[in-house]
C-alpha cells in the first residue's frame, strides 16, 4: 500500500503563505479542538432520528472524533493513508471527517449519488485502504466493483448492517486504547500536511483529485467567513452534500464560529425543516433557492388571480426598493409605504417560510440570477453571493451584507488576489490554491501560468471597485457556425426570470443560431391555460401547443433585449420532465452537464434545427 504522497512544485516562484496569528487555528486538529474549549454547547451538531431531533454536544463531538481516530490506528490505518467517506450528509458524515483529521490521514469524500464505475475509479486512483458507507443497501449498490479496488481492506458502516464493521464498533475499537492515545499524532500534524483529496464532479472528462492542505482549507475559513459576523448566536441549516467542498467549509465556519448546526434530512424536506429549526443562516446553490422562489409563485397561482397579482406588484415594489437600498440611497416615501403594505401582506410570510429569523442567505457554486439577488433583498432576507472552486478551498470572492451588488460575485478575499487574463479567463493567487491534482501532473501543470497564478476556466471582468462578474465557463463558450462565441449562463439567467421558466439550456454550437431546452413551471402554464381557455389533455401536449410555444418566445424576447442578434434565442423545445442528478443530467452540486443533455435530447435538438 502507497504510504506517502509526493508534492509536485506547479509553482515557479513559491506559493503564498497564510501566517496565522497565535489565536488563529493553523490546522483543522486546531479547529475541531478549538470548538470544544472556546464554544461548549449542548447542542453543536443535531440530526433528526424516528421523528425528533438529537444534539451531540462540544465536548460529545470531540471525543468522539478521537475515538474514531484511535479506531483508525487500532485497525491498522497510518498517518497519510487514503479514507474514503461514501455517503449523504449526515452527523456521522462530520464525526468521520473530524476522526480522519485526528488521525492524521487523507479523507476522500464521495459523493452518495455517483455511479458504482465513478466510485470504482475514486478508490483506485486515491488508493483508499478504508471506505465509510451509510448502510447496507449502499454496500449491495457497490459490491461488485469493490471487488476490484484491491487498496480497499476495510468497509465501515454507520448503520448496522450485518456485513461488517460499524462506526460504533470502531469507536469502540478507539475506546480501548484510551483517551489520550491519539494525541500524538495530533501533535504531528503540521499546516501543510494534506488533509484532503477531493474529485471534481466532472462535468467534462474524467475526475481529477484535488489535493488541499490544511493551510489551504484553514486560511480560507479564516479569511472568506471574518466579515459576516457568524457567532454563537446563530443556527445553520445543513443542506448540500458535504462531500463537495463549499459545504464542508461552511460546516468548518459553523463549527469554528461557535454555532449550532442542523442536518436536513434530504433536499426535499428543506421547507419543512426550515420551520422545525428557525435558523438564522442558510448556504446554498443557486438552484435552491430558485425553487424556494419558485414554490412562492405556485402557491400564488394556485389561489387565482388576485393572489397572482399582489405577488407581481410586491415582486415589483422589492425590486425597486432593493436598488435603493443596495445604492445606499434614502428610500423615497411613497416607495416605504409600498413596502411596508407589501411586507406585511407577502414577504411576513416568506419569512415563516424560512423559520422566522433568518438573516443572512449565502449562495455559491454558481452564477445566482440577478432579479433574484433583488428579489430576496426586497424581501427582507439578504442574500450574498460568493466565488470559488474546489482547487481554491473553494472561496475566492464574497460579497457581505453592506456591499452587495447583483450580478457580481463580491470582491477578493484577504490574502488572495485576482486578475484577468488577456483572453478574459480570472486567475488567482493565494494561500487558498490547490497543491495540485493527485497522479495527474500534467493537468495540473496546465492549470497553472508560468508565474504561478492559478487558471480558473471561468471568464469574467473586475470593475472599478474590484467587484468580480463571471461572464461564463470557458469550456462552455460555443461558437455558431457563423464563427460568433455565445457564453450562455448570462442569457439562461435572464430567461429564469420569467415565472414560466423553471430550468433552460441554451444550444448551438456549430449551428446558424442559439435555441433554447426550457423545462416550464408547470403550475404557472396550467394556471395559465385555465385563464385563456387553453384545453390540453396532457403535458406532453402543452408541451407543442402553438400558443404556448409563443407565450415562452415572447417571455424570452421581453428579458432579453440588449442582445446582439447572433445571440438572439431563434426556437425553443419544452421538455416535459425536469433536468435531475438521478437522470443524469446535474452534477451532484445541481449544475448542468450540458454533454449529457446534448446526447440525451439529441433528437430533439436535431427537430429545431431543421429547415
Amino acid at each position: 500500500m502507497k504510504r506517502a504522497i509526493e508534492y509536485m512544485d506547479v509553482h515557479s516562484s513559491t506559493p503564498p503563505r497564510r501566517v496565522f496569528s497565535s489565536d488563529e487555528p493553523a490546522t483543522l486538529v486546531d479547529v475541531f479542538t478549538g470548538i470544544a474549549r472556546n464554544h461548549k454547547r449542548p447542542d453543536t451538531l443535531n440530526y433528526k432520528s424516528d421523528g425528533r431531533w438529537v444534539s451531540v454536544s462540544s465536548d460529545e463531538l470531540l471525543a468522539r472524533a478521537k475515538r474514531i481516530a484511535a479506531g483508525l490506528h487500532a485497525i491498522g490505518v497510518h498517518r497519510g493513508d487514503r479514507v474514503a467517506l461514501l455517503s449523504e450528509s449526515r452527523v456521522e458524515w462530520t464525526l468521520t471527517d473530524a476522526g480522519s483529521i485526528f488521525a492524521g490521514t487523507i479523507d476522500v469524500p464521495i459523493y452518495a449519488t455517483l455511479t458504482p464505475p465513478q466510485v470504482r475509479y475514486i478508490l483506485n486512483d486515491s488508493g483508499a485502504c478504508v471506505l465509510f458507507l451509510p448502510n447496507r443497501e449502499k454496500f449491495l449498490e457497490l459490491k461488485d466493483v469493490l471487488g476490484e479496488c484491491p487498496e480497499v481492506k476495510h468497509v465501515i458502516f454507520f448503520e448496522d448492517s450485518g456485513d461488517g464493521m460499524t462506526l460504533a464498533q470502531l469507536e469502540e475499537k478507539g475506546r480501548e486504547l484510551g483517551p489520550d492515545y491519539i494525541d500524538s499524532s495530533v501533535a504531528q500534524t503540521q499546516p501543510d500536511d494534506l488533509a484532503t483529496i477531493i474529485y471534481t464532479s466532472g462535468t467534462t472528462g474524467e475526475p481529477k483529485g484535488v489535493m488541499l492542505t490544511h493551510s489551504n482549507l484553514v486560511s480560507n475559513l479564516i479569511d472568506s467567513s471574518g466579515h459576516h459576523e457568524f457567532g454563537e448566536h446563530d443556527t445553520a441549516l445543513s443542506v448540500l452534500p458535504l462531500s463537495h467542498v463549499f459545504e464542508r467549509q461552511a460546516m468548518y465556519m459553523y463549527l469554528h464560529k461557535g454555532m449550532a448546526v442542523y442536518f436536513a434530512e434530504s433536499l426535499q424536506t428543506v421547507g419543512p425543516n426550515l420551520r422545525e429549526v428557525s435558523p438564522t443562516v442558510l448556504v446554498g446553490v443557486p438552484r435552491i433557492f430558485e425553487k424556494i422562489y419558485q414554490r412562492i409563485r405556485e402557491a400564488a397561482a394556485e389561489r387565482g388571480k388576485v393572489s397572482i397579482a399582489l405577488l407581481a406588484w410586491s415582486l415589483s415594489v422589492a425590486r425597486e426598493y432593493a436598488e435603493f437600498v443596495l445604492a445606499h440611497k434614502p428610500v423615497p416615501a411613497l416607495l416605504k409605504f409600498k413596502h411596508s403594505i407589501a411586507s406585511k401582506l407577502v414577504f411576513s410570510k416568506w419569512q415563516r417560510a424560512f423559520g422566522g429569523k433568518m438573516r443572512l442567505l449565502v449562495s455559491g457554486g454558481a452564477a445566482l440570477p440577478e432579479d433574484l439577488a433583488y428579489v430576496y433583498v426586497g424581501a427582507g432576507i439578504p442574500i450574498v453571493q460568493g466565488y470559488g472552486l474546489t482547487e481554491t478551498s473553494p472561496v475566492i470572492t464574497t460579497s457581505s451584507v453592506d456591499e452587495i451588488r447583483p450580478g457580481t460575485v463580491g470582491k477578493a478575499i484577504p490574502n488572495v488576489e485576482v486578475r484577468i487574463a488577456e483572453d478574459g479567463e480570472i486567475e488567482v493567487r493565494g494561500p487558498n490554491v490547490m497543491r495540485g491534482y493527485y497522479n495527474k501532473p500534467e493537468e495540473t501543470r496546465a492549470v497553472f501560468t508560468s508565474d504561478g497564478w492559478f487558471k480558473t476556466g471561468d471568464v469574467g471582468a473586475l470593475d472599478k471597485d474590484g467587484f468580480l462578474c463571471i461572464t461564463d465557463r470557458k469550456k462552455e463558450l460555443f461558437k455558431t457556425s457563423g464563427g460568433k462565441y455565445i457564453a450562455p449562463q448570462p442569457i439562461e439567467s435572464a430567461i429564469k426570470g420569467s415565472r414560466f421558466v423553471n430550468q433552460v439550456v441554451l444550444i448551438g454550437a456549430e449551428r446558424k443560431f442559439p435555441a433554447a431546452l426550457i423545462v416550464p413551471v408547470w403550475e404557472q402554464l396550467e394556471s395559465y391555460c385555465k385563464l385563456k381557455g387553453i384545453s390540453v389533455a396532457s403535458r406532453s401536449e402543452l408541451c407543442s401547443h402553438p400558443r404556448i410555444i409563443d407565450l415562452i418566445q415572447r417571455q424570452i424576447d421581453a428579458l432579453t433585449p440588449n442582445l446582439a442578434k447572433y445571440e438572439r434565442i431563434k426556437k425553443i423545445a419544452l421538455l416535459e420532465n425536469e433536468f435531475t442528478i438521478e437522470g443524469g443530467e446535474l452534477t451532484p452540486t445541481l449544475k448542468v452537464k450540458r454533454r449529457v443533455i446534448d446526447e440525451k435530447y439529441r433528437d430533439v435538438i436535431e427537430k429545431l434545427y431543421e429547415e
